[in-house]
């Protein structure tokens, strides 16, 4: 568990340095996801960083390809991308941009047009099946996109097809674009389950928490699974998880000094 916490660390630390002197983007959202990312990637998925595309790899989607900048990260530090091109983030020519690109190693979908995720993790969780493979499918999904009648559609597909390969990771940080969500969307994990979901909800800036709900994920019980987590948007900087509209975050110049400081203080919270 403290292996992973420093993991947690090192991909947060990568995420700030991405951003450093660019002023904005998201980065309340990369903190925000990256334990997830991290217990993924360092222990409960069958991945092998030397060969990315192993067929009989599980697979992490993410949904919300706005996150992009914590998959680039945990992938460099899982030794699929060089971390020399982390900088490049968001440049104009880098294939590392603000949203998520298949042409990517490591990336399994592009990202950007919010709430198809989890329908590409239905046909790629059935497919697997029927190839007989026993790789699992993580999505990750937003509770923005809970808005989008898609991924309800997406949720009654897994649930009819009987999907134990699927596993939802629901990011619940109460934002979107303008504010907090617009829609009602709560009780979260009470419609998963009636979807037809083995659903639990944690905090998912817990590392234990995290690790004992992909634990029961692993079950094959002939149905898909949904891990609601509440996570803070700038998770390990107080100063942005206390900051107001956090969607898009701008970052004053003489800023990043203090946010830097701020993370290698809270590196064991």
């Amino acid at each position: 568990l403290g292996e992973l916490k420093k993991k947690a660390y090192a991909v947060r630390r990568r995420c700030l340095d991405m951003s450093m002197d660019k002023g904005e983007g998201y980065i309340g959202q990369a903190l925000g996801i990256s334990d997830l990312l991290t217990a993924l990637y360092f222990s409960e998925m069958r991945y092998d960083p030397a060969n990315p595309e192993w067929a009989d790899r599980d697979r992490f989607l993410m949904s919300t390809g706005h996150y992009s900048s914590a998959l680039w990260a945990v992938l460099a530090e899982a030794g699929v991308l060089d971390p020399a091109e982390l900088p490049t983030y968001g440049l104009n020519g880098s294939r590392l941009q603000m949203t998520t690109l298949d042409t990517v190693p490591g990336c399994e979908i592009v990202g950007g047009s919010l709430g198809q995720g989890l329908g590409v993790g239905v046909g790629v969780a059935l497919g697997l099946r029927m190839d007989g493979r026993r790789s699992r499918v993580f999505v990750e999904v937003s509770d923005g996109e809970l808005q989008e009648g898609a991924v309800w559609e997406a949720a009654m597909s897994a649930d009819t097809f009987r999907l134990d390969n699927l596993v939802a990771c629901i990011d619940c940080n109460g934002i979107q674009a303008d504010g907090e969500i617009v829609v009602n969307i709560e009780p979260v994990a009470n419609k998963w389950r009636a979807f037809g979901w083995d659903t639990c909800e944690i905090d998912g800036n817990d590392m234990a928490a995290l690790m004992a709900a992909l634990a029961r994920a692993r079950g094959h019980d002939g149905r898909p699974k949904a891990i609601v987590l509440r996570t803070t948007s700038g998770k390990g900087i107080p100063s942005l998880e206390n900051r107001e509209r956090k969607h898009f975050l701008r970052v004053n110049d003489n800023e990043w000094a203090a946010l830097s400081a701020e993370l290698d203080a809270n590196a064991n919270v």
